[in-house]
């Protein structure tokens, strides 16, 4: 890519949408490439995962929906093992043939978002985006997977509305095409109903637990904003015809026109132009427009596909203010500016699209500082309802052994450890990656926090304890990995320590499942864990991605053969 003054995209290592839904690997058709063996025999073809998958095992999106597939057939009574299927249910050889169109009936909706639906007298489950339950559709069959009783089909059109669907709801023109949003045609309230039943079925399929030892999950906390809250979006463009990413020292191919910009259309890899997305805040809208007409006049100066960074960078006034820095009008903004009005303060917004440059948020009182392409929560309608929550149930009920200590795990650039810095005697934020310590201590200052309160350790993966020095009794920890969730060394390492109480965030409820089911079941030396709530908060509406928080107490009496306690019935 080719260095401009106002360079505002990075070169694409992966080609993803903004939610990052899995994509499927496409031919120049637009179609899978069928896989071989060495012997040039066709292989089970398996959906490509994207960037963000392929380090999750347990917990990825394509064992979910496996699941979701498996749970809906044994409720209509088919077997999903295929030793036992030949002959009791219809063949693979009488389903429609790929590439031709079909109705069926939803039934159901799978955890990644998309309906799963049937035909009459077939054991064959299909995979079908955007719609709902009781939703009859046509859709045009892209392809069978027998064995796994799946198939993937592509969305035609409603041909019999579900009581659930109102279309009148959407609000965005390429809902439907675009792969980052599927709940629209919802009712708000259907959709958080929808979002907590993924956090049920996430904790019965990936836990390991017996149902007794999950508690009810509580009703999912919505988002104030529903649309204009995303306070990120990274759209993307592809490299010219020609461009092939993995011959480095090829001639440099131009542009002839400015690219589609935009996210990942549904299941192809192809990127759907986007004009406007209305998930996006007023701040981040304006930025993509800036951004789509600067492209207009710079696409020549590219020679390969790129993301481009949108991040919403927020100057804050109080409405108190005696001095000269003083907001400007309504009328009298720069372009490409939005302007938010609150009882004590008036914000101007802007968007940042460099990487390295500093933007700031604000949550409740508190100020957070942070490179504009570093990670920090991307609904910030959502966050002092979310840091109220967690700073309420931070600690347990009263004891004998009062909790004093907080350690911030995978603590970024301290959010929890700011946010929680008033309850807790001293705070510790841990991360591997120096740069967000350098952010949390930044943060910090900007706070008012001194060392005497709170202090960030770059710590190495292996070690993360070693530089703790609180009593385990008076410490809960704070959990908020990323979307892989935490590996056994981690783990390892946390019953070992033996906190009094952990408060588990997590992106990915069906990873957190996991882990959280190795804390309770606690096979081999460490601390045991029992579950005291699990409620989700809705972090992206209109789309079936849901935030989990998890509550665990560490379990004191001693463990009896069976798992359970000497004080269990």
């Amino acid at each position: 890519m080719a260095s401009t003054p106002n360079a505002a995209a990075t070169v694409a290592s992966a080609r993803h949408s903004h939610l990052s839904h899995p994509v499927q690997a496409q031919n120049g058709q637009g179609r899978p490439k069928r896989p071989h063996d060495a012997n040039g025999n066709s292989k089970p073809w398996k959906q490509k995962k994207t960037k963000r998958e392929k380090n999750i095992t347990e917990g990825s999106s394509e064992e979910v929906l496996r699941r979701d597939i498996e749970a809906l057939l044994a409720s209509r009574g088919f077997t999903t093992d295929p030793e036992e299927t030949s002959g009791t249910t219809q063949e693979s050889g009488l389903l429609p043939e790929q590439g031709t169109e079909t109705e069926v009936e939803v039934l159901e909706l799978s955890s990644t978002g998309d309906g799963l639906a049937m035909r009459s007298g077939s054991n064959q489950v299909y995979v079908v985006p955007f719609t709902v339950p009781g939703d009859v559709a046509k859709v045009k069959v892209f392809r069978h997977i027998p064995r796994e009783h799946q198939t993937v089909a592509d969305f035609i059109s409603i041909v019999k509305p579900s009581s659930l669907r109102d279309d009148a709801r959407i609000q965005c023109k390429y809902f439907s095409s675009c792969g980052g949003c599927q709940f629209q045609m919802l009712d708000y309230v259907e959709q958080l109903r929808l979002k907590k039943r993924v956090l049920e079925k996430a904790y019965r399929n990936f836990s390991n637990l017996p149902s007794e030892l999950v508690p009810a999950i509580q009703d999912t906390i919505g988002s104030p904003l529903q649309y204009g809250y995303r306070t990120k979006l990274t759209p993307h463009f592809d490299g010219p015809p020609g461009f092939r990413p993995s011959k480095r020292k090829a001639a440099k191919v131009s542009f002839e026109s400015c690219p589609d910009i935009g996210f990942m259309q549904k299941g192809k890899r192809k990127v759907l132009d986007i004009e406007d997305c209305p998930i996006g805040t007023s701040a981040v809208r304006l930025g993509m427009a800036r951004e789509r007409e600067r492209m207009q006049s710079e696409f020549r100066n590219y020679h390969r596909g790129a993301t481009i960074l949108l991040r919403e960078n927020t100057h804050r006034y109080p409405k108190d203010s005696q001095d000269g820095d003083q907001p400007p009008k309504e009328d009298a903004l720069p372009p490409y500016t939005a302007r938010t009005e609150g009882d004590d303060f008036i914000d101007i917004k802007t968007c940042e699209t460099d990487s390295k440059a500093t933007t700031t948020e604000f949550i409740g009182n508190h100020t957070f500082t942070n490179p504009a392409g570093s990670f920090f929560q991307n609904n910030n309608s959502i966050l002092p309802k979310f840091t109220a929550y967690v700073r309420e149930h931070i600690l347990p009920p009263p004891s004998n052994s009062p909790i004093r200590y907080l350690i911030d795990a995978y603590s970024g650039s301290g959010l929890f450890t700011i946010t929680l810095s008033s309850v807790f005697q001293h705070s510790t934020g841990i991360d591997i990656a120096a740069d967000s310590i350098a952010s949390a201590r930044n943060n910090a200052s900007l706070n008012g926090l001194g060392e005497d309160r709170c202090q960030f350790i770059a710590a190495d993966a292996g070690e993360l304890f070693k530089s703790v020095t609180y009593p385990a009794d008076e410490t809960v920890v704070v959990l908020d990995p990323p979307r892989k969730g935490c590996d056994a060394d981690f783990l390892g390492q946390l019953r070992t320590f033996g906190p009094k109480r952990i408060l588990y965030v997590s992106c990915n409820v069906h990873t957190q499942a996991r882990d959280v089911g190795i804390l309770v079941r606690a096979e081999g030396d460490g601390a045991r864990y029992d579950i005291e709530s699990l409620v989700g908060f809705d972090f992206f509406p209109q789309t079936g991605h849901v935030e989990g928080v998890a509550i665990l107490n560490r379990c004191d009496q001693p463990t009896t053969e069976n798992g359970g306690t000497e004080k269990d019935p």
